[in-house]
C-alpha cells in the first residue's frame, strides 16, 4: 500500500476517510496488517504529507491510533493527551491538520478503562496532573447514575467506561464551540467530526 498523495487526498470525502479507518480496524482485530513497505514511505512523503484524518486520542501505550486503524506513513495526524480532551494548542494543530493540511475527519477517540478518567473519577490530584483531571471530571459530573458515591470511582468500571463515553461526546462540543473554523468546515461538509471509543479487552472501536 502506497503513503497517500495530494492527488488521493483530494479525492477523499469525510464518509470515505471514516470508511478507511473502519476497514482499517476490522484489518487490526484480524491480524491482517496491509501490505506496506514503510521505508518506502518514508521516501515517498520526504517532500510532504498528505493524511486523511486527524485523530485525538490518549496517551495509553495500549491506543496507538496508527496501529488499532492499520494506518501507514503520512496516513493520520495523531494528537495524543492522557484523556484525550482539547484545549487551544489541540484545536490549533486540529484546524492546521483540517484547514491548511487537507484531512476531512476528526476523530475524538475515548477506550475502556483509561487511567486518566480513572483518575477524573477518584477526583486524583498529583501535581500537574490535577490540572489535566480537572479537564476530565466535568465528564464524571456529567454521568448521573450511579448516584451512590460509594459506586462513583475508579473500581467500578462500567461507570468510568460512561464516563469516557461522556468525555468524548463533550470533548466534540469542545471542538465545536471553539474552533469557529472547524465548525464552519463540518457546516461546508469540508470535515466530518466523530467519537469512537476502542475496547482494549478485543481492539474493536466503536464509532458514534
Amino acid at each position: 500500500m502506497k503513503a497517500h498523495t495530494r492527488e488521493t487526498q483530494s479525492t477523499m470525502t469525510p464518509n470515505k476517510a471514516l470508511e478507511f479507518l473502519k476497514e482499517g480496524n476490522q484489518r487490526f482485530q484480524n491480524n491482517l496488517k496491509a501490505n506496506r513497505n514503510l521505508l518506502e514511505q518514508v521516501n515517498d512523503t520526504s517532500d510532504g504529507q498528505f493524511p486523511f484524518a486527524t485523530i485525538l486520542s490518549c496517551i495509553d501505550s495500549r491506543v496507538s491510533a496508527e496501529l488499532v486503524f492499520d494506518q501507514g506513513l503520512g496516513d493520520i495526524f495523531s494528537i495524543r493527551i492522557a484523556g484525550n480532551f482539547s484545549n487551544e494548542d489541540i484545536l490549533g494543530s486540529m484546524e492546521f491538520a483540517c484547514k491548511l493540511a487537507g484531512t476531512k475527519l476528526i476523530v475524538i477517540l475515548g477506550h475502556t478503562s483509561c487511567g486518566a478518567i480513572k483518575g477524573a473519577c477518584d477526583h486524583a490530584r498529583l501535581g500537574n496532573l490535577t490540572t489535566l483531571i480537572n479537564k476530565i471530571e466535568p465528564a464524571v459530573d456529567a454521568v448521573t447514575e450511579p448516584s451512590d458515591e460509594s459506586q462513583r470511582n475508579s473500581k467500578n468500571l462500567e461507570f468510568v467506561d460512561k464516563v469516557a463515553e461522556k468525555n468524548v461526546l463533550l470533548t466534540i462540543d469542545n471542538v465545536r464551540k471553539n474552533s469557529p473554523v472547524l465548525k464552519e468546515m463540518e457546516k461546508n461538509g469540508e470535515i466530518k467530526i466523530v467519537g469512537a471509543m476502542y475496547d482494549i479487552s478485543n481492539g474493536e472501536v466503536i464509532f458514534y
